[in-house]
């Protein structure tokens, strides 16, 4: 799932009624063409291939963590259930949070290829406004603004998720944007003060 393109993989999941016409699994028999839908060939395409990535960045982030921390918790007598959720995974997520936001940033600019399956989003949308009111443009600036924004709302988050997991690994944490805004705004006034 990772070796090949998305835009692949959501084509060869729509057009799978062109190889089995019928799907018979034994206790349920129907049409390929009524199985596969737009949305379950999109849900396929995008969810395999984001699955394939986020298991490699998980199991990244698993053996990131020292050994000797997994003796250390046996050690205490903790299972091995017990070691995974309280000192491993905690130690982990670190690792894991960074490049599963820039995932699924990713993912949500590569879902507007899901309108090669004829599943209606938002590129689609723009496309049907443009077709009628002949703003194209106009209307691909619109769209692009608006995943702009939707990124942007995501990062946000993704950069809050991180520095809430970096509580155990920094003294001090780094400042949130507010904080460096009204630092920011303090020094301007200081400087003003100062300079009268």
């Amino acid at each position: 799932f990772r070796g090949t393109p998305v835009y692949v993989q959501l084509l060869i999941w729509f057009n799978l009624a062109l190889i089995f016409p019928i799907l018979n699994l034994g206790f349920y028999k129907d049409e390929m063409t009524q199985v596969m839908t737009p949305f379950l060939a999109a849900l396929l395409g995008l969810g395999l291939n984001e699955g394939a990535y986020m298991a490699e960045i998980v199991r990244a982030g698993i053996q990131s963590v020292d050994e000797g921390q997994t003796e250390a918790s046996h050690a205490l007598g903790m299972t091995r259930t017990q070691t995974m959720r309280r000192v491993v995974l905690p130690q982990a997520m670190r690792v894991i949070v960074p490049p599963s936001g820039n995932e699924f940033i990713n993912m949500l600019k590569t879902s507007s290829l899901v309108v090669a399956v004829q599943y209606f989003d938002l590129l689609r949308a723009a496309q049907d406004i443009a077709s009628t009111s002949f703003a194209v443009m106009e209307m691909f600036f619109v769209a692009s603004i608006w995943y702009l924004a939707l990124t942007s709302v995501f990062s946000v988050g993704q950069y809050y998720l991180e520095r809430r997991y970096a509580r155990g690994a920094l003294r001090s944490l780094p400042p949130t944007p507010l904080q460096k805004i009204k630092a920011k705004l303090s020094s301007f006034s200081n400087r003003k003060a100062v300079a009268r």
